[in-house]
């Protein structure tokens, strides 16, 4: 690989010398870090990660090459993506290509040769900020505006425009997924537990799911600042009681806000496969995988009760509304590194659909 120098300029004024793989360009984003050891195929396909650079805290990226299967959408998401050292020669049974050649194809800029662990420690220290990535230092008439970058209509970017169904007509249960930028790992565990997935974009109305005659319906995760989709807080104001829900992720928080919550952006966010939470119910603590740069407020929760918290913060993880037949939770139960929680979550939203549709 030609080593071609690009500059990693902070807001904070901080710069980190590179050099450049994947696609050419400069480029502007929020910088977050993922602390996951595995599972750089599907931070780079997460549309959670719409508009961010994102920094690898682990050293070593690319050892296993790409797996198309471990993609969790069609296209790479993150504005561009900072790592220490890319493996040149992956080893993987399952591996289809490099790395490398990936985010090439997606024109994603990518720097390698920059110490990761100091830059974690910067935005563990002062928070999530945001960077430019560029071939040469920055003007301080660059660096000013910097500061003003800011992500917008993150989840009409990312969710998609028309309906599509997954599965069979004669599935055990019919789920709508209201896609706020869904992960395919989402879909894929729907369908292993005997459902027809109906995913329908962000903009569809209350009107619209209930005509779909589902007997459930999941709220997604997603990118971006949930207090940005007021319509899809109406939305759901209006429709959540009239079916069992299951809101992951950015839809938790869209769920909290539609019941009167309020929510806040983390200081630096929970991105990594290897965030602790507990189950306030059975106090048992699990290893989560999470992707997220807000939360709900846990005193602010005045609709239903606190059902999972952060052991690192305290943050609220999970909120279950027992009269609406709602769960909402922070993490991501269908994703790698869950481990038991993916069937403690989903056995409660499936009883809650078993129980509709007895009663039907």
């Amino acid at each position: 690989m030609k080593e071609k120098k690009v500059y990693l300029t902070l807001q904070n004024g901080r710069v980190f010398q590179g050099y450049a793989f994947g696609a050419d360009g400069e480029v502007t984003g929020e910088l977050v870090f993922n602390t996951g050891m595995v599972g750089y195929i599907e931070g780079l396909s997460d549309p959670s990660n719409y508009g961010q650079i994102l920094v690898q805290t682990f050293p070593l990226i690319g050892n296993y090459g790409m797996v198309n299967a471990d993609v969790e959408s069609e296209k790479a998401w993150v504005s561009a993506y900072v790592v220490r050292e890319i493996c040149d020669e992956p080893s993987n049974f399952r591996m289809e290509g490099k790395l490398e050649s990936y985010v090439k194809a997606q024109g994603v800029v990518g720097v390698y040769g920059v110490d990761t662990r100091e830059l974690t420690k910067i935005l563990r220290e002062e928070g999530t900020m945001n960077a430019r990535i560029s071939r040469r230092p920055l003007s301080q008439e660059e660096l000013d505006a910097l500061c003003d970058y800011k992500i917008n209509n993150a989840v009409a970017a990312v969710s998609p425009k028309e309906q599509k169904i997954y599965g069979e007509d004669n599935a055990e249960y019919r789920v709508a997924l209201w896609n706020f930028g869904a992960k395919n790992s989402t879909v894929n565990s729907l369908l292993a537990q005997n459902c027809q997935v109906v995913s329908v974009p962000a903009a569809t109305t209350a009107d619209e799911i209930m005509a779909l005659d589902v007997d459930g319906v999941v709220l997604s995760d997603g990118p971006g600042n949930p207090e940005e989709n007021v319509g899809c807080i109406e939305q759901i104001r209006a429709f959540v009681g009239k079916k069992p829900v299951l809101a992951l992720g950015l839809g938790h928080q869209i769920l909290a806000l539609a019941l009167g919550a309020k929510t806040k952006k983390e200081k630096y966010g929970h991105r990594g496969s290897n965030q602790p939470i507990k189950c306030i119910e059975n106090e048992k603590v699990y290893v989560s995988a999470q992707n997220h740069g807000y939360s709900v407020v846990k005193e602010s929760v005045c609709q239903g009760v606190v059902s999972f918290i952060n052991v690192n913060d305290g943050s609220c993880e999970g909120i279950e509304y027992a009269d609406l037949n709602a769960i909402g939770v922070q993490f991501l139960p269908d994703s790698c590194g869950v481990g038991h929680t993916d069937s403690y979550v989903y056995d409660k939203f499936f009883a809650l659909m078993k129980k509709e549709k007895e009663n039907a």
